[in-house]
Parts: C-alpha cells; sequence; structure tokens
C-alpha cells in the first residue's frame, strides 16, 4: 500500500492550500491507500478528518495521525504516537530536540526528521544542534530519505545518513499546493491499519521501499537566490515563536510527564 508519509492540511497549516478531503481525493485518484497528516505543530487537520468525515466518507483510505514539530534549534522532525496517546506539548512549537525525542519515546511514539538534509534551520544536518552533537541521528527511528519539494542532492545525502545509521526511509511529498500532492509515497505492508501499526513495523525495521518526482514550483524555487531572505526570517519567526510557548510547554511537562517518564 501506498502512503504519503508528509502530508500538510488547509485545516491544519497555515500555509496549507489544500482541505484534506481534496487533499484525499486527489491521492485516491493517484493509488495511493493512505496518508499521513503531518501538520506544522497542530493536529487540527487530522481532527477536521475525525470530525467530518470519518466513518462517512472515504472509508476505504486510511488516514493517520502526525505532526511536524518545530524544535528549538534542530529543524524540523515528523512525530507519530500511537492513537490511543495525546500529547498536546507537540502542538506547542519549540523543545530542544533531545528532550522531545525523549518524551516521544518514552509515550511509545516514534519520530525522524524532515528534510533532513534541505534547507538551512529548517533540517537538522544544517543547524547548530548537528555541529555540536551529530550523535543524535542515532537516535531517530526513520529518515525522511525522499521528500519532493526538496533537490536530487538533498534526498540523495539524506538517503547515505539512512544507510549509514540502518534506519527505515520514509518518503513523502511535503504537499501544501494541489499539484503537489501524491508526488512522493512510501510503500508500507497492507496490514498497516493504525498508527500502532506503522510504529511496530518502524521498530522492526521493516523495510519500506519510497520514491517520486520532484515538485520543482516550491516557493524556494521560485524565489532563487532570495529565498535566502525567506530562510533567515523563518529564523527569527521560529525563535519568537517558540519562546512564546515557553510558559505553557513548561506548564505542560510538569503536569502531564513525570520525571521518571522523561
Amino acid at each position: 500500500m501506498k502512503i504519503d508519509m508528509h502530508c500538510h492540511t488547509k485545516e491544519g497549516s497555515l500555509d496549507g492550500k489544500v482541505p484534506i478531503e481534496e487533499y484525499i481525493e486527489k491521492l485516491k485518484s493517484e493509488g495511493f491507500g493512505g496518508m499521513l497528516v503531518t501538520d506544522h505543530n497542530s493536529y487540527h487537520g487530522y481532527r477536521h478528518w475525525k470530525k467530518y468525515i470519518k466513518g462517512k466518507r472515504h472509508t476505504d483510505f486510511l488516514v493517520l495521525k502526525g505532526i511536524e514539530y518545530d524544535t528549538f534549534g534542530a529543524g524540523h522532525m515528523l512525530v507519530i504516537m500511537p492513537e490511543t496517546i495525546k500529547l498536546r506539548i507537540l502542538e506547542l512549537r519549540g523543545l530542544p530536540a533531545h528532550l522531545l525525542i525523549s518524551i516521544v519515546h518514552a509515550c511509545g511514539g516514534i519520530i525522524g526528521p524532515a528534510h533532513p538534509c534541505g534547507e538551512k534551520y529548517l533540517s537538522i544536518t544544517n543547524t547548530k544542534s548537528y555541529y555540536k552533537d551529530p550523535r543524535i541521528i542515532r537516535r531517530f527511528d526513520f529518515i525522511e530519505a525522499f521528500n519532493a519539494c526538496e533537490s536530487e542532492e538533498s534526498n540523495a545525502s539524506a538517503a547515505k545518513l539512512a544507510e549509514k545509521y540502518g534506519k527505515p526511509c520514509f518518503g513523502g511529498s511535503d504537499a501544501h499546493k494541489i499539484e503537489c500532492v501524491g508526488k512522493a509515497y512510501t510503500e508500507v505492508p497492507d496490514e498497516v491499519k493504525s498508527e500502532s501499526d506503522l510504529i511496530a513495523c518502524v521498530m522492526k525495521d521493516t523495510p519500506f521501499k519510497v520514491g517520486g518526482s520532484y515538485y520543482n514550483k516550491t516557493t524556494k524555487e521560485k524565489m532563487g537566490k532570495a529565498n535566502k531572505v525567506l530562510v533567515y526570517s523563518f529564523w527569527v519567526y521560529n525563535k519568537v515563536a517558540g519562546l512564546s510557548k515557553a510558559h505553557k510547554r513548561n506548564e505542560k511537562l510538569k503536569s502531564e510527564y513525570s520525571e521518571k517518564e522523561l
């Protein structure tokens, strides 16, 4: 079964342009059996599917809950938790990578870097956190080795990273616009029916086939060298947004997780 492992919806991501139902319809028309919803620091897209679509339409299509988390200084991470676990702290951006990994693992989830060899600040191998401790890669459960919005060089480096550390590969479109939906895939066993099933496959080091085609109409492609301005703007935004959530994150950590769990 083909699944798009990196999907942004209009309901869940500020920069998402595709409503989740339209996303599903496009994927189904291209032979996909499922999608992993990975909105930016939000589960709103998945909540919309669960409230308005689940059990009513598209009952032959698998929708899994994930999130793309903005860490403090280590780029973007894809996180998948068991369907029985609700971690509201994952909607409060800005945790450092090592703490985020510990929280996810303590609660039975899996985590891996999105586009690990891509844009500065957004991708772990191009962050100060990685330069300080490249061994952090060992703590991940998988690596996104094919991203339709990245360059061929970036994906090749990500695939080498996965091979070096023996990590399962994920492939996802990272689509924000309808033209990009379904550009990348991950082939998973047909027995995968839930987040827990997918987590179990990853923990068993099940080899996934990934691939797809490239989407060359991204904002960074259109902006060319001027994209550096956007990158630095994102760095400022990420720092400010992360710091603004610090108090809420601390309160969540105190109320929901004991020292033993972390």
